[in-house]
């Protein structure tokens, strides 16, 4: 079952670590299966407000999203976006094919 990576961006300085993160990440992710699916861009709030960029991290499951996290490789630069960049960043697992809001009902 898919996994994300999530992240709400409230600010960022950008500058040149963030640049170097931005020219790092993909090589990180391709070793844990994970893609960008959303990464910033227009956000169109239809229902309370909203301020920031969304960013969404597909991954195969939950432990290729830790194992990813974890990794060295991105370890090396996590330094790089949190000390320029602030924002709240969470896993989350993806559901099964088929899966109906109803499920939520345990019935």
């Amino acid at each position: 079952m898919p996994a994300y990576a999530v992240a709400i961006v409230h600010q960022v300085e950008f500058g040149p670590d963030i640049v170097e993160y931005l020219e790092r990440i993909d090589a990180t992710l391709e070793p844990f299966g994970g893609r960008f699916l959303v990464h910033g861009g227009n956000v169109e709030a239809v229902e309370g407000g909203w301020t920031g960029d969304l960013i969404v991290i597909e991954f195969p499951d939950r432990d290729q999203v830790r194992a990813w996290y974890d990794s060295p490789a991105y370890q090396a630069i996590l330094r790089l976006r949190t000390d320029h960049m602030t924002a709240d960043v969470f896993f989350a697992d993806g559901l099964p094919v088929g899966y109906n809001g109803t499920d939520s009902l345990g019935k």
